[in-house]
């Protein structure tokens, strides 16, 4: 069986690779709807092995995954309370977390480049 560490790599090699794919700012402006559901989608990927990793951490602690209808938000909790993420990382995914949330429910005609800009900004900044 696969050590947390070598799990945690291969998620950081998946978002690793997402990064690779993301655009830049300059040239979100200029994709077309569909490429910018192309975008949300990484972005979403990117929350999503984010939280794979800080489950994967809790698991290893011998402390169960939050469950339930909030478990997503839950999970940045109690990620910030075991120490894992600071106060300011869990606020930043927590922004992370209601795009998710709108890109899960809304439709892709709704997304536009200058409200997609701080979430890929803050991405590359937040990964690093």
């Amino acid at each position: 069986m696969a050590s947390l560490k070598e799990k945690i790599e291969f998620d950081i090699d998946n978002i690793d690779r997402i990064f690779e794919e993301m655009p830049n700012n300059e040239i979100l402006p200029q994709l077309s709807k569909l490429e910018l559901a192309g975008v949300a989608t990484l972005l979403q990927n990117f929350y999503n092995g984010i939280e794979k990793i800080l489950k994967r951490i809790l698991v290893e602690k011998g402390i169960s995954a939050p469950q339930g209808i909030s478990w997503h938000k839950e999970l940045l909790n109690l990620a910030e309370k075991e120490k894992i993420i600071s106060a300011k990382v869990k606020n930043q995914l927590g922004e992370f977390l209601a795009f998710r949330h709108f890109f899960s429910h809304a439709y892709a005609l709704d997304l536009y480049a200058e409200r997609m800009e701080p979430f890929v900004k803050s991405a590359f900044e937040l990964y690093k």
